[in-house]
């Protein structure tokens, strides 16, 4: 197994590319990533050159996913698949996604080192598009691989009305062809993720890693409020039919209602569009975006009935009109639990404590959970502060994580091998 001296060179040259990959970005001040961008394939190509030192061989699939291939001993035998996302969000930190793609590549590359190689392969992708940001719809790359895009998504636009379509086409990819990217399910065995663990868990335990037990449900909405614009010095208050108003009024409650819930419900009112937006002219229109999330699926639902009706009624006090659109639905995800129990065995002799918790952002691993087992390891980051510059992780816990992370791709494999 990978020993101290190496995990912790390896661990090292994992920073130091995520810094690296941290200077392909949209914007100068900040790390800005977004899929399909120039700056993706920028990042894919780069990902893709350390993927082919590793040993793999490499292609981009159909809908941007770089992908790495170490092969078996049997040539075109099943793959344990490895990886993460390498989109961010808007003014991102360097760690998010990007560490689990990077150290991914250094199992591969420490395999590759010792001439190991197993009686399946393994592969490592550099998902696309896991934030959702540009077009509103997370997990693109790893649902590409799932075969689980839904066709009308190629019609839907960012916010200088690019459409998918539009964008893949660009970029030298064609939407007709997204299917290609779909993975036969007799062709994988398995799928790890190593991610930072984007909360404060961790390190209120005082430990390095912890096994994800599940990922929290989670819904997105398009939402427009529709009333009337006019001069904002001639139309008395009583007779207004502002949007604005009535958009802060549901933004209010939906806070208050998440507040008081105590089943970990999670509400995020993210983009406002107010428009004419001229600051004498009344608002006629806002269009925002709502995300909301809840450990059981049940417990969402219930809270989406009641959130969406307030809406309505306030609309229709206001005279108003409400209209919405669900953007996108994820069930919460119970991982495999002969995989978790395998990742806290191994976290028990790594670090002495097996410690699971649940994740309440969600990962490429819900695409896989379709088709194919999953598991997941959660990395201890500073304070739990993610999806900001302020992201940090310490050496000497990406060291453990290696280690952890190459142990755990033998034990499965030995079990995937067994049954």
């Amino acid at each position: 197994m990978m020993n101290i001296n190496e995990a912790r060179i390896a661990a090292k040259r994992v920073m130091l590319r995520c810094k690296e990959l941290s200077k392909i970005s949209s914007t100068k001040n900040g790390l800005t990533r977004t899929y399909l961008s120039k700056e993706h394939l920028q990042a894919n190509k780069l990902v893709g050159n350390w993927m082919a030192e590793a040993g793999m061989e490499i292609w981009q699939d159909a809908v941007g996913n770089i992908c790495g291939r170490y092969e078996s001993i049997k040539l075109g035998a099943p793959a344990l698949v490895l990886g993460s996302h390498l989109d961010t969000v808007y003014n991102a930190g360097y760690y998010d996604g990007v560490l689990g793609v990077l150290a991914a590549i250094e199992i591969v590359h420490w395999l590759n080192k010792n001439k190991i190689h197993f009686i399946v392969s393994i592969e490592v992708i550099g998902f696309g598009d896991e934030e959702g940001i540009r077009f509103g719809i997370p997990f693109l790359g790893s649902k590409g691989i799932s075969g689980t895009w839904h066709k009308n998504w190629v019609c839907k636009s960012d916010i200088n009305n690019i459409t998918i379509k539009q964008a893949m086409k660009e970029i030298g990819l064609d939407s007709n062809k997204i299917s290609y990217a779909a993975r036969n399910k007799e062709d994988i065995i398995a799928y790890l993720e190593l991610h930072i663990e984007q909360g404060p868990c961790l390190e209120n335990e005082d430990l390095a890693l912890g096994v994800v037990t599940n990922i929290h449900a989670a819904r997105r909405f398009e939402c427009k409020f529709i009333g009337e614009s006019g001069h904002a010095g001639t139309v008395p208050m009583s007779y207004r039919k502002d949007a604005l108003v009535a958009s802060a009024k549901w933004i209010s409650f939906i806070e208050e209602i998440a507040l008081i819930n105590i089943s970990q419900v999670v509400a995020t009112v993210n983009i406002i569009n107010c428009k004419p937006g001229a600051v004498n002219i009344i608002p006629g229109k806002v269009d925002l975006l709502l995300d909301i999330r809840a450990s059981k699926n049940y417990i969402l639902d219930y809270l989406i009935s009641i959130i969406l009706n307030k809406a309505k009624y306030i609309a229709k006090c206001s005279g108003l009109n409400f209209k919405f659109n669900e953007l996108y639905r994820m069930k919460s995800i119970v991982f495999d639990s002969d995989l978790k129990k395998i990742l806290c065995d191994v976290l028990i002799k790594t670090q002495g404590r097996c410690f699971s918790l649940p994740s309440g952002a969600g990962h490429d691993a819900v695409s896989f959970a379709k088709n194919w087992p999953v598991a997941m390891i959660f990395i201890r980051n500073h304070r739990g502060i993610s999806h900001h510059p302020s992201e940090s992780v310490d050496l000497e816990d990406v060291t453990l994580a290696l280690q952890a992370y190459l142990t755990s791709v033998y034990k499965i494999i030995e079990y995937k091998s067994n049954i």
